[in-house]
Formats: C-alpha cells, sequence, structure tokens
C-alpha cells in the first residue's frame, strides 16, 4: 500500500513475504534508472506466484551495466517505462513484507524514489534485508554476497544478475536462513540486547576497560558500561 512512511526493517523469518530485485543502469538510486524489476510471492515458504518486466529506462544503458546484466538497449526499447510497471508491482506485492539482499541500500531507494515521483507516495510494507541477517547469522563468512550464500547452501547461482534469478536464488537462501534465525533469536533470550536497535550487544575492551558494545556497528553505536 502506498503511504506517507516507510514501513520499517525486519530481523526476522517470515514465512508469507514478496524477494523482490531490480537490475539498473548504475548504483546510483539518484541519478539511475531501472532497466528490469521481478518478484516472486510466497506463502508459507513455497512460491506461488511470479512478476517479471524488462523497463525501458528512456536512455541508453551504459557498456558497464550491460556487462554485468547481460541487458542491452536493443532488450528493453519495446518494454514498458518504469511509470507503467510500478502500479503493476505495488498491486503484486500487496501488504506482503518485502524480502531481498541488499535492499536496504539499494533496491527500496530506487522504489521509494519512483513512486514518489510518480504517484508521490511511498509503499509502506515492512522489508527484511538477507544481507543485514546473513551478516548477523554467519559472522564466520568472509563475504556475504547473494552468492556466497548461495554457494553456502549448496544453491544454484545459474542466471545470476538478472533479476527473476536473483529472486528465487534469494527465496532459497531466505529458507535457509530461516534455521539461522532462529538460532539467533534463541540465543538472544541469553544475551544482552541493544535498546536503541535490538541487536546483541558484545562484551569489547576499550582505551578505559570492557564495555558492551552493540554489534550493529557502525549503523548503531551504543555502548554501555560493564
Amino acid at each position: 500500500m502506498l503511504n506517507d512512511k516507510r514501513g520499517k526493517r525486519l530481523m526476522k523469518y517470515v514465512p508469507d513475504y514478496v524477494v523482490f530485485d531490480l537490475e539498473t543502469t548504475g548504483i546510483s538510486p539518484k541519478k539511475d534508472k531501472v532497466i528490469e524489476i521481478s518478484a516472486v510471492k510466497v506463502r508459507g515458504g513455497k512460491v506461488i506466484d511470479e512478476f517479471t518486466s524488462l523497463v525501458n529506462p528512456m536512455c541508453s544503458i551504459p557498456y558497464g551495466a550491460s556487462q554485468v546484466n547481460n541487458i542491452t538497449d536493443d532488450m528493453v526499447k519495446s518494454s514498458p517505462t518504469f511509470d507503467e510497471i510500478l502500479p503493476l508491482f505495488i498491486d503484486f506485492i500487496e501488504e506482503l513484507p518485502l524480502v531481498g539482499h541488499n535492499i536496504h541500500s539499494f533496491d527500496m531507494n530506487f522504489i521509494y524514489r519512483d513512486c514518489n515521483i510518480f504517484f508521490g507516495k511511498i509503499p509502506d510494507n515492512d522489508y527484511i534485508d538477507t544481507l543485514h541477517i546473513s551478516r548477523e547469522c554467519l559472522p564466520e563468512m568472509a563475504h556475504h554476497r547473494m552468492t556466497d550464500l548461495a554457494l553456502h547452501y549448496g544453491i544454484s547461482t545459474k542466471g545470476a544478475h538478472r533479476a527473476l534469478a536473483d529472486c528465487h536464488m534469494t527465496q532459497k537462501v531466505f529458507e535457509h536462513l530461516k534455521e539461522e534465525v532462529e538460532n539467533l533469536e534463541n540465543n538472544k533470550k541469553t544475551q544482552k540486547l541493544c535498546p536503541k536497535c535490538g541487536s546483541v550487544l558484545k562484551l569489547r575492551n576499550g582505551i578505559y576497560g570492557e564495555f558492551y558494545g552493540c554489534s550493529g556497528y557502525p549503523n548503531c553505536r551504543y555502548t554501555e558500561n560493564v
């Protein structure tokens, strides 16, 4: 639903959700354009529907972007523009939580920007970023890219960097993260939590001795004396 306020970022597993992913002309939500949008709808942990479309950005796609996602100007020249696709996407996601990898810093910003431009309002769906969850649940991993998580769980990475393939990959990874999240929640019951963001407080050493620091650092800088 479109509203004036953004939804909350959740750090938990939910059985009903929509995974979505964007391919764009670049990495800047201020100036770059969406060239593909895809989503898969999930009920009870199972995919029940999907949505996908190429998007005509009304500008040339940079060579570097095409090298990553294999989407060219010829592929999108007959596709609908984003103001035509966005209402269909909003209808598809309903009021379900949105799931995606790095959507907190990337995909959500494109959606917020263009919904605000075209409609004057933004989706108020809560959302779950699998990048944030994997960093908290799997700190032993050197990297937390979606392809790294897929390989960690034995999931095929075929078709990576095309939106619909990335949605299906992320959905499978999120279902695997369910157990990791549940284990983290059980551990949190016996751990001190940050009163600001809810992350675990970890015992650290500073120049004045031990103190508790938020594991959400640097996004959260809460500290507490021992």
